[in-house]
């Protein structure tokens, strides 16, 4: 297999690889392609990855054929070598601040811990002769890192690391060049794929649309017109960025400080019962009761998403809207879940118009990657426990101000049936003046005998004596939307793409800061009569 790909020996090696998946893997049609480019983070039939190898070549670090039948082996020399390596290195990867066009272009060694010791064995190097305060990789983190921070273009950074290198005595390690700082830090950055998409948000040119050259649902050009109306062919007209998690939760097993923290929730005592940390939720629970497998292994993530546009111009006149989605993993205590560090972003879904319900069009490769992560990863290397494992996890809701939570839910959240509890039967009412429709009905989950339910002119000038509604479960939404009950659903979220999705208490939740800010600011200046 690491032949000359024009070779009978590359042939013959391809074949016996092929033959060996097919007969480990009888499960599944599907097996991992190990080319350069796919790196076994993606999933083809046999024919495709026989032309992939041709085209692309094999991954020359994949030796062992561990996503494709062989047992995972490791040396204890190793094993020390890469826990050393990362716990010394763990805040270079963890710390450092990438931009959305950094590192795409070279590789990414997270599939790998041997090779990334290595890496970090190279970075071990001081970053001159006799320096004991810096080495060569976080000097180079400490500059990036300055690029960052300042806005620094290309061109500026680049005469930085000239002028320093320069300062530096002879013998130094500071790269001449961006381009060369980039292939320094490729083991430490993670790679993204930058997809094309529909201007419409009808499609994203992948899998069967990736030859497309105009959308099948809208027709209109994959290619971006010019002033001239004239095609720009090989131009996108729309573009969204796509960070797989997958290797990056890898990476952070390979960190053995982080991975010794992944494990916090297993560890922590509950003592007085109250739900202080997402581990003490219902979600939580059900996971590790219905897939008792799942929940036995402490190491299997437990996520939530978050996404909102914003505009990324900083001016208030422009209606350009960018939306970021991000995961957060809860396996970590609540001093670090929340850190920027920790907070993953997987999507950029570029604007100008926002993707509102076709926003499920944008999700599909994360679903894809979050359906692979639940079947389980194996091979990923625990840096803190010195073994491989088998990674899985699972998204456990959604966090959003209320109009992201129509696109991401399905439900519709603005109208007379706006309340996704009350649904069909919400107390809506347009207001004779000010045209806008309100929403009177809340006094039904007050205790039975609360005041407030006798009080008339204080509210609509009635009593309320209903009794509150009972939230729909997952299964009961599926049921609706799959059987064309649009009433108050919008469509069928992507989310249910998931298996366990519906089975989940809670799906969709509002953030903090608009029920914190927005809603008891509101009550309060309302009390205290503050304009």
């Amino acid at each position: 297999m690491h032949s000359d790909r024009r070779s009978k020996a590359y042939e013959f090696g391809v074949e016996a690889f092929l033959n060996f998946a097919v007969e480990n893997l009888l499960t599944t049609p599907h097996i991992r392609c190990p080319c350069v480019k796919c790196v076994n983070l993606k999933v083809f039939g046999v024919g495709i990855i026989r032309d992939h190898l041709y085209f692309n070549g094999i991954d020359q670090s994949y030796k062992n054929w561990t996503f494709h039948g062989e047992p995972w082996e490791a040396t204890t020399n190793a094993s020390r070598n890469v826990e050393d390596g990362h716990s010394r290195y763990s805040f270079v990867f963890e710390e450092i601040d990438m931009d959305d066009n950094d590192f795409g272009d070279f590789g990414d060694f997270g599939s790998d811990p041997y090779e990334f010791a290595n890496v970090i064995g190279d970075g071990d190097q001081p970053v001159y002769p006799g320096c004991r305060k810096y080495t060569k990789l976080s000097a180079l983190v400490k500059l990036y890192n300055l690029k960052a921070k300042h806005g620094m273009s290309d061109v500026c950074f680049t005469e930085l690391l000239i002028l320093q290198g320069d300062l530096l005595p002879e013998g130094n390690t500071i790269p001449t060049s961006m381009y060369e700082a980039k292939k320094t830090l490729c083991a430490l950055g993670l790679s993204y794929e930058k997809m094309h998409a529909c201007p419409n948000d009808c499609i994203l040119y992948r899998k069967e649309y990736e030859d497309s050259t105009n959308c099948p649902t809208c027709g209109i050009s994959r290619w971006k017109q010019g002033k001239d109306s004239i095609l720009k062919e090989g131009v996108p007209a729309k573009v969204v960025w796509y960070f797989p998690p997958i290797p990056r939760f890898k990476r952070m097993f390979q960190s053995h400080e982080t991975a010794k923290s992944l494990t916090w929730h297993a560890a922590r005592k509950s003592i007085d019962g109250q739900m202080s940390h997402p581990a003490d939720s219902p979600s939580w629970k059900l996971l590790d009761d219905k897939w008792s497998e799942f929940g036995n292994e402490p190491r299997n993530l437990r996520l939530a998403l978050s996404s909102d546009g914003f505009n990324p111009h900083s001016s208030l006149s422009s209606r350009y809207s960018c939306w970021p989605v991000i995961l957060v993993t809860y396996n970590l205590p609540p001093w670090l879940c929340m850190k920027r560090k920790f907070m993953m972003l997987t999507l950029l879904i570029s604007g100008p118009k926002q993707p509102e319900n076709d926003i499920d069009v944008y999700l599909e490769p994360l679903i894809d990657d979050l359906k692979s992560l639940w079947v389980g990863i194996r091979g990923v290397y625990d840096a803190h426990n010195g073994e491989y494992f088998t990674l899985r996890a699972a998204l456990m809701w959604t966090i959003n101000d209320f109009p992201a939570y129509g696109n991401l839910s399905g439900c519709v959240v603005k109208g007379y049936k706006a309340c996704p509890i009350c649904g069909d039967d919400t107390p809506s009412h347009r207001l004779k003046n000010g045209h806008k429709i309100c929403y009177i009905g809340h006094r039904k989950w007050l205790p039975i005998n609360h005041p407030y339910r006798r009080q008339r002119a204080a509210f609509n000038g009635k009593p309320e004596y209903g009794i509150p509604p009972e939230p729909l479960t997952g299964e009961e939404v599926l049921h609706m939307v799959e059987n064309g009950d649009r009433v108050c659903w919008k469509k069928k979220s992507i989310f249910f793409d998931l298996e366990y999705w519906k089975y989940l208490p809670v799906r969709h939740a509002l953030d903090v800061m608009h029920i914190e800010k927005n809603v008891c600011d509101s009550i309060i200046g309302t009390l205290l009569e503050i304009p």
